[in-house]
C-alpha cells in the first residue's frame, strides 16, 4: 500500500489533520477558533482548549476522509514548533499517543519547513509541476519572514529574515489601527483591489542587504493616521481603498526587491513563495510579472495549502519517513524553532 502518514498540526488557533499517501494528500481537515476574533487575536489559552476539544474530531474526519484506518498508518507527524507552546503540547502529546498505541515512529515536523514544502502538495490524479532544486523561496506569514535557499526537501539555508517584525504582522497590525476585525491583512488585500497603491507613499525601512524590517513602516503608517485623523475624523472611512492599497503596495514593494537580490545573487530562477501572506494577491500579482520579465518560474501554493494546514505537515512527515528521520517519545514542543 505504500507509506501512508498522518499529519497533525495545532501550532496556533487551527487544529488541522491531514492523510498523505506516497507523496499524495488523500485528506485535509482544518478545525479553526473563531473565539478569537471578539479579542482582535489569538489567546494562547482560549486556542490550547480549543485544541483539546477539536483534534479527536478532526483525526476522526481526517481518516474517513481518507479511507484510511488508523491500523494502515506508516507513521504518525507532527508540527513540534515554532508557535503557541500550549497549542503545540496538546498536538504533541496526541501524536506521542497515537504513536505508542499503534507501535509506529513519531514524526517531529518544523512548521516553517512544512510552510516550504507545501508547493509539492498534490492530490491523487494530479500532476503538477513541482519546483526543481535547488529553488529560492520566500517565507512569508504572520510570524516570519524569510529568504530561504531549498537544496533538498530536507536541507534547506536561510539566507535572509526579518530582524524585526513579519510582513504578516505588519498587515494584521496595520488593518488592527485602521478598525479592522482580525485576521486583517485578508480584508486589506480585499479594500486593496479597488484602491490606489501610489495614494500614499510610506518609507521603505532599511535593514541589510537581504533582511527585512517592517516596524518602521508599521510605525510610520500609526503616525501617518494620526495625523491625517487629526485633520478628518472620517478619512479611514472615505479613504479605506487607497490606504489599504498604499500600505500592501509598499510591503509587497519591500518584499520583491529583496527577492530580486537574493535571485540575482544566488543565480537560482526557480521561485516559491509559502506561508499565509503567499495567498495575498497583490503578492501572487508582483511575484508573475517580475518571473515574466525575468524568466522565472515560479510556485504558489494552492490557498488551502498557505495558511496553517496539516496537509504541509503530512508531506514533510513523508519525506522524513523515507529518510529515516524520527523521534523518540521524549520529544518536547519548542515555541522557537529555526529551519537551520
Amino acid at each position: 500500500m505504500g507509506v501512508t502518514v498522518l499529519g497533525i498540526e495545532s501550532s496556533c488557533d487551527d487544529t488541522g489533520a491531514a492523510v498523505c499517501r506516497d507523496g499524495y494528500i488523500l485528506s485535509s481537515m482544518i478545525a479553526n477558533q473563531d473565539v478569537h476574533k471578539a479579542y482582535g487575536g489569538v489567546v494562547p489559552e482560549l486556542a490550547s482548549r480549543a485544541h483539546q476539544q477539536n483534534i479527536i474530531p478532526v483525526v476522526d474526519r481526517a481518516l474517513r476522509e481518507a479511507k484510511t484506518d488508523k491500523n494502515d498508518l506508516d507513521g504518525i507527524a507532527f508540527t513540534r514548533g515554532p508557535g503557541l507552546m500550549g497549542a503545540l503540547l496538546v498536538g504533541t502529546s496526541f501524536a506521542k499517543s497515537l504513536a505508542l498505541s499503534l507501535s509506529i515512529p513519531l514524526i517531529e515536523v518544523n512548521h516553517l519547513q512544512a510552510h516550504i514544502l507545501s508547493v509539492f502538495l498534490k492530490r491523487p490524479g494530479e500532476d503538477p509541476g513541482l519546483p526543481r532544486f535547488p529553488f529560492l523561496c520566500l517565507l512569508v506569514s504572520g510570524g516570519h519572514t524569510q529568504l530561504v535557499v531549498v537544496k533538498d526537501h530536507l536541507s534547506m539555508e536561510i539566507i535572509g529574515r526579518s530582524i524585526d517584525d513579519a510582513a504578516g504582522e505588519a498587515f494584521d497590525k496595520c488593518a488592527k489601527v485602521m478598525g479592522l476585525p482580525y485576521p486583517g491583512g485578508p480584508l486589506i488585500d480585499k479594500y486593496a483591489s479597488k484602491g490606489d497603491p501610489e495614494a500614499f507613499p510610506f518609507p521603505k525601512p532599511k535593514a541589510g542587504k537581504l533582511d527585512y524590517s517592517f516596524s518602521g513602516l508599521k510605525t510610520a503608517f500609526l503616525y501617518f493616521l494620526r495625523d491625517r485623523l487629526k485633520e478628518d475624523r472620517e478619512f479611514i472611512v472615505n479613504y479605506k481603498s487607497d490606504i489599504c492599497a498604499s500600505i500592501q503596495h509598499s510591503i509587497i514593494t519591500i518584499l520583491m526587491e529583496k527577492l530580486i537580490v537574493a535571485s540575482l545573487q544566488t543565480g537560482i530562477s526557480e521561485i516559491a513563495i509559502a506561508g499565509g501572506v503567499s495567498a495575498n494577491s497583490g503578492l501572487q500579482k508582483a511575484l508573475l510579472e517580475e518571473a515574466r520579465q525575468r524568466d522565472w518560474k515560479v510556485y504558489i501554493p494552492e490557498r488551502q495549502y498557505s495558511t496553517d494546514n496539516a496537509a504541509m505537515i503530512a508531506i514533510t512527515g513523508y519525506y522524513k519517513y523515507l529518510a529515516g528521520h524520527f523521534t523518540t517519545l521524549d520529544v518536547s514542543p519548542f515555541a522557537r524553532y529555526s529551519i537551520q
